[in-house]
């Protein structure tokens, strides 16, 4: 049952790109159709039209998966050495640099995102209890 219920969620993200690429194309928009398909799924996510639930794990088991997807791309950076060569010490610096940027803005962004939750949680628990302190007084 569980892999029926994988397949039906991956089929509604390939559903997602479908869209994405579609719109893409209607609107002539300059970016991919995948990433215009993952903003609208980011959004209907985000406004709760689409429930995680609807897509949990279908993603998760495409997750697991993910590092498989760029072989191909680094099969295809072995046939093209000829760009790369005699940059070797560039690339190194661009690609520890480019590293240590994105886990930097991750977690600066996901402590952003922690702390607006905390903050959310906190004056959610203070309204509820001034809301039963106002209730035990009358």
């Amino acid at each position: 049952m569980k892999i029926i219920r994988i397949i039906a969620e991956v089929g509604l993200l390939y559903v997602f790109f479908l869209a994405g690429d579609y719109l893409q194309r209607a609107l002539h928009l300059p970016i991919p159709g995948s990433i215009v398909g993952l903003l609208l799924l980011f959004v209907l996510l985000l406004l709760k039209i689409v429930p995680v639930k609807l897509i949990e794990n279908g993603s998760t088991f495409i997750l697991a998966y993910l590092p498989m997807f760029f072989i191909p791309a680094t099969a295809g950076i072995m046939n093209h050495l000829d760009i790369f060569s005699g940059r070797g010490l560039l690339l190194i610096c661009v690609l520890v640099i480019s590293s240590v940027l994105t886990m930097v803005v991750a977690a600066h962004s996901s402590q952003w995102i922690a702390g607006r939750s905390a903050l959310r949680l906190t004056r959610r628990t203070y309204r509820a209890r001034s809301v039963q302190g106002k209730g035990k007084e009358a």
